[in-house]
């Protein structure tokens, strides 16, 4: 597996991802529009996998084009659920207009059904509990609320509305996504404690009840790195072969928009708390060959300038691009057996070096001259064994360059 999940043209954030009967994983996004200085577009789009490798895309599932009371072109983030035989989707809207479309099939299409009424906040996220029961749980900051669904999956029981977090006890930013593990109630949302109240991380909350009670267990995901501009993270939790796992996004072109559907395996401890995971290039500690070309573009921490953005001439659409020296790049993990060459594919206006680093190790550099187009540049480093996290580091008298791809050889 690799991160992030998709194709690199595609930018799904807000995955909440579910694992349906057919034995599949489906993934239910908003849908960023490329290089769009803003969040989220008109439609949905639903994609779904067998293996966390291959993913389909089921084309455009709703768009605000179905929705007769819309009076925007944006769709925030949705979530499924499935009750007798029918998928309903949950969507809202800028300024908190929130609905509920149907299907007989999880991917869609989808039709819609109507407002929601008694609901005024975005990121709706449903849950079924063992009895049947549905809530759906809505909002942002202290505005966050939980209410039951009634039987028909699309009005809610207005007499049952309260408050299940807050930002004072649980610093909760929006995104709100609950899950039912081992008997107890886990509340996934975006998370406010790090970096000087960015929403970058994904934090959680554990009950024994699921409107309230709900005590804050720190921090499983944090996409702070990704891009110099990043700014909220939204996710979900899902079990799928046996496995947990966290979906977050990334932003990319240093901005806090163009985010890509990313996810992490993560383990539950004997006590019942999750252990916080880092970003990963593997969606993992499974690591990718060193040896197999890796796109540049699948990075998970930056520093300084750089970032991932589209590109002329890109073998990948997406390049790290607008790198200034002194920036590096970390691609975890990677797999390494005694190759001792280092070739990256470089453009520069100016001569670059790349230090290479497994570990804390140094084990090398490449000098990449002036280019005008991408051109492949190599060099021989000391040669390692084993499972490393990757750091390059760019020097250098230039002052814009770009990384496409790389790759090591014995």
């Amino acid at each position: 597996m690799k991160n992030p999940l998709l194709n690199s043209n595609i930018f799904v954030p807000d995955g909440e991802a579910h694992a349906w009967e057919d034995g599949k994983i489906y993934v239910y996004g908003s849908w960023d529009n490329v290089g769009e200085m803003g969040y989220c577009s008109d439609k949905y789009h639903v994609f779904s996998s067998s293996d966390m490798i291959t993913w389909e895309d089921h084309g455009v599932a709703f768009t605000t084009d179905q929705i007769k009371w819309a009076t925007t072109k944006h769709l925030y983030a949705p979530d499924c659920a499935y009750k007798d035989g029918v998928y309903y989707l949950y969507y809202c809207m800028p300024g908190g207009r929130c609905g509920v479309a149907k299907s007989t099939n999880p991917a869609g299409p989808f039709e819609d059904i109507g407002k929601i009424e008694g609901m005024d906040g975005i990121d709706p996220a449903v849950f079924i509990d063992d009895d049947g029961q549905a809530y759906i749980y809505w909002g942002q900051f202290d505005n966050v609320r939980v209410a039951k669904l009634k039987e028909n999956m699309v009005e809610i029981d207005k007499s049952s509305i309260s408050q299940p977090l807050s930002v004072a006890e649980h610093e909760f930013h929006e995104g709100s996504s609950v899950k039912k593990i081992n008997g107890r109630y886990y509340y996934l949302f975006c998370d406010t404690h790090r970096h000087g109240g960015k929403a970058t991380s994904l934090g959680y909350a554990v009950s024994d009840n699921p409107t309230s009670g709900f005590k804050y267990m720190g921090i499983i995901i944090d996409n702070f790195g990704c891009d110099p501009e990043t700014w909220n993270n939204h996710g979900s939790m899902v079990c799928f072969n046996g496995q947990w796992y966290v979906f977050y996004h990334r932003s990319t072109h240093g901005s806090k928009y163009s985010r890509h559907l990313c996810a992490e395996p993560i383990t539950f401890n004997e006590d019942g708390t999750i252990s916080e995971v880092p970003m990963t290039s593997s969606c993992g500690k499974a690591p990718l060959p060193a040896t197999d070309i890796l796109e540049a573009n699948r990075v998970c921490e930056v520093s300084g300038n750089a970032r991932v953005s589209t590109i002329e001439n890109s073998s990948h659409y997406l390049a790290l691009c607008n790198i200034n020296s002194g920036d590096t790049a970390t691609y975890r993990y990677l797999e390494f057996d005694g190759e001792t060459v280092f070739s990256a594919k470089i453009k520069t206006d100016g001569e670059l070096s790349v230090e290479i680093y497994l570990g804390d190790a140094f084990c090398g550099k490449i000098t990449a001259q002036k280019s005008d187009e991408f051109a492949v540049f190599s060099g021989e480093i000391t040669a390692l064994s084993g499972d490393f996290t990757l750091t390059l580091k760019f020097f250098g008298d230039f002052s814009d360059a770009a990384l496409d791809e790389f790759v090591f050889r014995k």
